[in-house]
């Protein structure tokens, strides 16, 4: 018997009642996007009533447009989430099953496809209200963390995309048939990494921490270097952990065991490392870019 922790009894619902034939409930998932986006809309709030943290003392926006911008941003985080997982990760299946590609609440959410829609969504509003756009993504990009802690926490509690098996003390007992499934001798039991709970800690607090001290220096009088530090963050983060990730089914075989989307002789990318990348690149190039410009 291997060491590990037992799964907690945590149910995805937090709670749930019967009316008339229909199964009404509140989702920990659910509660955690509202969450994210409560709070991050308040960090963003009270960062624009503090004009001496922006670049001449000049917030990129008033409040009511924050709460204006907030529609599109809900819109793009869900929408966006939701196709990105689809388009990303199981094209397959859903184009067999469009029927199921509205249902949110039962998870199945990308980051990559939430942060697109996002961007777009923050474009068309700056645009259409004559708004800067550097400071605005970097307002953006304050918010973000706090999101993803509670995003990856709600991932946790749903006991869905855990890591690949372990026999750390830490290794956590994931309840269910494809989570016992580890395919190597691991005794009676298969423990896995809580990947999701790694991704909370590093994407959320940590990232979060980065930036909130980033900001009390002085960050938002450089344009572009809060948005530049979340992409990269985000992504080396993201890159990290792929490492400990259960691999996507989809892309699994015989040959290729990892389920790494890229791979040549058994060495590659998973898809999640290769979404990862742009945001590197384009989070360097926005650090380098603030620095310069205010040099």
């Amino acid at each position: 018997m291997i060491a590990a922790i037992p799964f907690p009894s945590l149910s995805p619902e937090l709670f749930s009642i019967d009316i008339f034939g229909f199964h009404l409930a509140l989702r920990w998932y659910a509660l955690a996007y509202i969450a994210g986006i409560l709070l991050g809309w308040r960090f963003t709030i009270m960062t624009v009533r503090r004009p001496a943290l922006w670049q001449g003392n000049q917030p990129p926006m008033t409040p009511q447009q924050i709460e204006d911008l907030l529609t599109w941003i809900i819109l793009g985080i869900i929408l966006g989430g939701r196709l990105g997982y689809v388009l990303f990760y199981q094209p397959g299946y859903y184009l067999a099953n469009p029927g199921e590609i509205p249902i949110v609440w039962q998870g199945g959410m990308s980051f990559h496809g939430g942060f697109l829609g996002t961007v777009i969504g923050a474009c068309f509003f700056c645009a259409r209200h004559n708004i800067p756009k550097l400071p605005t993504a970097d307002m953006l990009a304050l918010a973000a963390p706090a999101g993803l802690l509670f995003g990856r926490l709600a991932n946790f509690i749903n006991a869905e995309l855990w890591g690949r098996a372990t026999d750390v003390p830490w290794g956590v007992i994931f309840p269910g048939v494809r989570a016992q499934d580890c395919g190597q001798p691991l005794g009676d039991i298969c423990a896995r990494h809580p990947s999701q709970l790694y991704e909370a800690g590093l994407e959320g607090l940590v990232l979060g921490l980065v930036i909130l001290a980033l900001v009390l220096r002085g960050a938002l009088k450089k344009p572009g270097l809060i948005a530049g530090t979340f992409f990269a963050g985000y992504g080396a983060a993201r890159f990290f952990v792929e490492f400990f990730r259960q691999p996507d089914a989809q892309f699994q075989s015989l040959g290729n065991p990892l389920g790494l989307a890229l791979h040549i002789n058994g060495y590659g990318l998973t898809m999640g490392q290769l979404l990862t990348l742009p945001m590197i690149a384009v989070g360097l190039w926005f650090i380098a870019r603030a620095n310069r410009s205010t040099a």
